[in-house]
């Protein structure tokens, strides 16, 4: 049996860590050459260490310069590129619009929906002409927290609603030649997901929360907590031809909250 991902070649943004490190390591295992796009220089270092054969490229998302940098190195070192995945995201800690002061609320929407919304648009926009070369898939990553309330604060909820957006416009606007889908991965352990600069909560940790993996488990029909490993699945099929006649679909790796 050959690998799911046997002769592509694929760029993850945002692969450092949590589910973005978990699909890297998914995709290579199924037969796929992988690169790195990593804002976090010790954390680019460490998939180096760990996923030989990794291009890493360290930059910035939502910049395209870097953006490009890391299609042009893939491209370079692969000979094209058919695969690429974002997982790049902060959250914002369940802060509603009442939390946020009047004086913090421009930079605080800025900077999330610039991590969140701008990142994935430059990083398609970015790889865009390889991608139609190749025939290519995009997968880019929700939430449920852009499906149901309750599942980060007004800027979180309202950034990932917008990357929604994306997936089915992309999705319209590149079909026939480029396939464009989404994962929305409900609440992971294990996430080094933390929160805007601008709002002081660019040292807080989502994966630390004390109590999380149980209150994850009580959260979901399923009873499961779930890892980046769990969601990396849903993107390697999204990804793989499996999939050739899916587009504009969002793929729910969330234990089935949209049940409860």
């Amino acid at each position: 049996m050959t690998g799911w991902l046997d002769g592509k070649r694929a760029l993850v943004a945002g692969a450092g860590s949590g589910i973005g490190r978990a699909v890297l390591s998914a995709f290579q295992a199924e037969g796929a050459q992988v690169a790195a796009l990593e804002i976090d220089q010790i954390k680019a270092e460490r998939v180096a260490a760990d996923l030989p054969g990794t291009v890493i490229s360290h930059g910035d998302a939502t910049v395209m310069a870097d953006a490009r940098a890391a299609v042009d190195r893939a491209t370079e070192a692969f000979g094209g590129l058919d695969i690429l995945v974002n997982c790049v995201g902060i959250f914002d800690f369940y802060r509603g619009l009442a939390d946020i002061s009047e004086d913090q609320l421009d930079a605080a929407f800025d900077e999330m929906f610039a991590v969140n919304v701008k990142s994935q648009l430059v990083t398609v926009r970015a790889a865009l002409p390889e991608l139609r070369r190749a025939g290519g898939s995009v997968v880019l990553t929700v939430s449920t927290s852009g499906f149901y309330p309750g599942r980060g604060g007004i800027l979180y909820v309202a950034s990932k609603f917008a990357v929604r957006g994306c997936v089915i416009a992309l999705a319209h606007e590149l079909a026939p030649g480029v396939r464009v889908n989404g994962v929305a991965p409900g609440g992971t352990l294990g996430t080094e997901l933390t929160g805007p600069r601008s709002m002081g909560l660019d040292q807080q940790v989502l994966g630390t929360t004390a109590g999380r993996e149980e209150d994850l488990r009580r959260r979901t029909p399923l009873r499961v907590a779930l890892s980046g490993e769990d969601h990396a699945g849903s993107y390697v099929f999204l990804a793989s031809d499996r999939a050739r006649g899916i587009t504009g679909t969002v793929v729910h790796s969330d234990g089935g909250v949209g049940i409860t």
